[in-house]
């Protein structure tokens, strides 16, 4: 048989090939774009993407609370040991959220490799705090079955967590009003690690839970003394916490604003408080207040995205500067006060809250506008258009007369009872209030997924809970001002910077207010989500939270300029004259391309101003000018309905909504997508092409 002289189609069945290629390479392009596209969660999805994530908490007993006794020779060693421990906690939450595969293949992998390790190491760390105490005291009893942890799984229908609790812990309750859309699968959040939207509610769907102010009696001290200190524009962050882990680098393992003294962080001590230096317009006032930052988890890498305390800790997102920052110290309703003693440390809230329950929460979420309405322990509010998120807090106002501070950092000072009296023999302290107001952009719920969430900083098995928000202070004072913060309270004026007629000299002046009769409120002994102490004021003013770049050499002496308050002041500041809204400027603290930087181990200067104006004129801020005419006409009225004496809310500029990430980044995304079908239909045109060329 001959040999066959046909020749073999080798182009058309190249070009086949070809042609299946392209379609097969274009299209594994656009599924791979897709599922990414959609494993992005809600806030953001550059580090969401970085982890495996695990839903679930780790739940374990807060050993600090249960020391109430350690004596003073064991003190050290001791806070040591319960940084470690939250160190330790820290570092499992983290293996969780990262060994998402190892967990799926083996049932038993977090138990083996997670748990069970943690629980030893708890353990061991127990046993050195009982150590410790038993070297100089009577060793502690039943501290040993507080090792154990509970691996606490979400439900994903809501998003709320399982009611699995780790021996001897207080139990949680679950706040009544849900927002809109309910929770969301996992832990939620930019970095798997919360919010999720349970924990935001629409504030003009809540009902009113604000009770009245306790009657005052004929020994009230009905004054009030107002402190400016900024709003941190100078961006002074750390992630230490010198009252609770004094001589730990990120003892808080979550980054906190210092306004204040300047120079506090883990090995700060009474001997170096004096020379820190302060942002306070009152120079005697060297006191420090510092308070977790707040963020937009909006995909911003913020400066601190891989730093301890930061996004390594689940801690994500554009860092938030409050737009005023109100300091005020105010009175008794029952009798008078007396001066806090020097170096007083206060804690107020519970930065655990998801895992010790509410037993000593204290956080305040409300919304300009409605702030003399509704208070939120347990969730975030969604304000409306036009009005602005507002954190308030009410510091323990009795303090047993010999300590500055005690084991648990909590049974040195209490909180009145409902009537405002001191019990237990405690004395009548200042009492600390403060007000933080944010322009938010508002968060949205769809499909159970919550977002542009915005959350509190906080520890990272913490959940990001609204609950979670805390306060810090030490008194740290020179010239006597501690004294004449108690007889200006005392007395019923209405001092310091921003109060008019009754400032003492040197307390910065300000616009007049007027004084009141009426006394701020005390918290109960045990807060609630209905919190009792209010604001009723809104500011003026529109603070911009923009450091200035070409700081003065000192600070300005020209009061501002304000609108006088109408109406008596409430717990919380509001007093109307935008105290403490004054923006300090750049100081060292910061790189020199301009970003923040953790200031543990700087020294940075500061240059306060005398009004929010007048920062936001040094900053350039051209959007700080014509704001104050701006007021949202729905919540004004809703204010005014239910209370027909108070002002209305002023200055609430129109909110911007911040999308993460701009036209770049959508194209960063989407060029896969793009890539593939363009080699998708290559290879179609290919294929037919060559199909035709085999037909001939």
């Amino acid at each position: 048989m001959g040999r066959s002289t046909r020749r073999r189609p080798t182009g058309p069945r190249r070009a086949t090939f070809a042609a299946f290629a392209l379609i097969l390479g274009g299209g594994g392009l656009v599924g791979v774009n897709v599922y990414a596209s959609a494993t992005e969660g809600g806030s953001g999805g550059d580090a969401a993407q970085t982890r495996s994530t695990m839903a679930g908490t780790i739940d374990c007993p807060d050993v600090g609370t249960r020391l109430t006794q350690v004596p003073d020779q064991a003190r050290a060693d001791v806070d040591k040991e319960l940084a470690l421990l939250d160190q330790q906690i820290a570092e499992a939450y983290q293996r969780l959220q990262t060994t998402g595969p190892d967990q799926r293949q083996d049932s038993g992998f977090a138990d083996n490799a997670i748990m069970n390790p943690l629980k030893e190491k708890r353990a061991a760390t127990i046993e050195r705090i009982a150590v410790a105490i038993d070297r100089v005291g009577d060793r502690p009893a039943g501290l040993d079955s507080l090792a154990a942890c509970t691996l606490t799984v979400p439900d994903a229908q809501t998003g709320g967590q399982d009611q699995g609790q780790s021996q001897g812990q207080d139990q949680g309750q679950g706040q009544g009003q849900q927002g809109d859309g309910g929770g969301q699968a996992g832990n939620g959040g930019q970095a798997g690690n919360g919010p999720v939207a349970a924990d935001f509610v629409d504030i003009t769907k809540v009902q009113p839970n604000v009770p009245a102010a306790p009657r005052t009696t004929a020994d009230a001290s009905t004054g009030s003394f107002t402190t400016r200190c900024g709003v941190n524009a100078n961006k002074n962050y750390n992630t230490d916490n010198v009252i609770v882990a004094p001589g730990v680098t990120n003892g808080a393992h979550h980054t906190h604003d210092y306004v204040g003294n300047q120079k506090i962080n883990a090995f700060s001590s009474n001997d170096t408080f004096l020379e820190g230096g302060t942002s306070c317009e009152n120079k005697d006032d060297l006191s420090s207040y510092y308070w977790p930052v707040l963020r937009l988890q909006d995909g911003t890498q913020e400066f601190d995205q891989n730093q301890d305390g930061g996004g390594k800790e689940g801690n994500v997102g554009r860092i938030l500067t409050a737009q005023e920052a109100e300091i005020k110290y105010v009175g008794s309703p029952t009798g008078k006060v007396v001066a806090m003693p020097q170096f007083l440390r206060i804690i107020t809230g519970d930065a655990k809250t998801t895992t010790n329950g509410l037993a000593n929460a204290n956080a305040h979420w409300s919304c300009t506008g409605f702030e003399d309405k509704v208070q939120l322990t347990e969730q975030y509010p969604i304000c409306p258009q036009g009005s602005k998120v507002v954190r308030s807090f009410a510091f323990q106002s009795c303090w047993d007369g010999r300590n500055t501070d005690s084991a648990n950092h909590r049974t040195h000072v209490a909180f009145a009872d409902a009537s405002g009296n001191c019990g237990n023999g405690f004395k009548a302290i200042p009492q600390l209030t403060m007000r933080l107001v944010y322009d938010v952009p508002a968060p949205t719920v769809e499909n159970g997924q919550v977002k542009n969430a915005y959350a509190v900083d906080g520890f990272p098995e913490q959940l990001h809970k609204a609950a979670t928000d805390h306060d810090d202070f030490i008194s740290i004072t020179t010239g006597g001002l501690a004294q004449e913060i108690a007889d200006c309270v005392n007395s019923g004026r209405q001092c310091g910077s921003g109060a008019g007629g009754g400032a003492d000299p040197g307390s910065g002046g300000g616009a007049s207010q007027q004084p009141t009769d009426e006394p701020t409120q005390q918290p109960t002994q045990q807060p609630t989500d209905q919190p009792t102490e209010q604001p009723t004021e809104q500011p003026t003013e529109q603070p911009t939270d923009a450091p200035t770049e070409q700081p003065s050499e000192a600070p300005s002496e020209t009061p501002s300029e304000e609108t006088p308050a109408t109406q008596p002041p409430a717990p919380g500041g509001g007093d109307g004259q935008g105290a403490g809204s004054a923006t300090a400027a750049p100081q060292t603290g910061q790189a020199d391309d301009g970003r923040p930087t953790l200031s543990s181990t700087t020294n940075p200067r500061v240059y306060a101003t005398s009004s929010s104006r007048e920062s936001a004129a040094a900053a350039g801020d051209d959007n700080a000018k014509g704001d104050d005419s701006a007021t949202d006409a729905g919540a004004a009225a809703q204010s005014q309905a239910a209370a027909p004496n108070a002002p209305v809310a002023a200055g609430q500029a129109e909110q911007q909504a911040v999308q993460g990430g701009g036209l770049a980044e959508t194209g960063t995304t989407l060029w896969p997508a793009a890539a593939g079908t363009v080699l998708l239909i290559a290879g179609l045109i290919v294929l037919a092409r060559s199909k035709r060329r085999f037909v001939r």
